[in-house]
C-alpha cells in the first residue's frame, strides 16, 4: 500500500529530474554557442578540444536524464494508480497528475 509520503517523495523525484533535464538542455545550448563562438573566432586548437569536450559531456547527460525521468515517472505511475485505489480524495493526488503531465509532454516534446 503506498503512503501520503511515498507519492510526495516520488512526486518531487520527478520534479527534481524534469528540473535537471531542463537545465542540461539549456547548458547544452550555452555551450554550443560558446564552441561555435571560438571557432569563429580562431581560438586557440587545445582550448577549442577542451570546450568541445565540455559540450559532449553535457550532450550526454540529456540522455541519461531522459532514462532517469522515465524511470521516476514509471514508479510515480504505479504508486499514484496504487494510491489511488485507497485515498481518492488526497491532494497529492492532483499534484501527482499535473507533474505527469508534465513529464509525458517533456517527452513528447523530443519526438517531435
Amino acid at each position: 500500500m503506498e503512503t501520503v509520503r511515498n507519492l510526495k517523495i516520488k512526486t518531487q523525484t520527478c520534479k527534481h529530474v524534469i528540473k535537471e533535464l531542463h537545465n542540461y538542455e539549456k547548458e547544452v545550448e550555452a555551450e554550443a554557442t560558446k564552441t561555435a563562438k571560438m571557432k569563429d573566432s580562431g581560438a586557440d586548437p587545445y582550448d577549442l578540444k577542451q570546450q568541445e569536450n565540455v559540450l559532449s559531456e553535457s550532450r550526454m547527460m540529456v540522455p541519461d536524464c531522459c532514462k532517469r525521468l522515465e524511470t521516476a515517472l514509471a514508479d510515480l505511475k504505479g504508486s499514484l494508480a496504487e494510491f489511488e485505489e485507497s485515498n481518492e480524495d488526497a491532494p497529492e493526488i492532483a499534484e501527482a497528475k499535473e507533474i505527469i503531465a508534465q513529464g509525458d509532454s517533456v517527452f513528447q516534446a523530443d519526438e517531435v
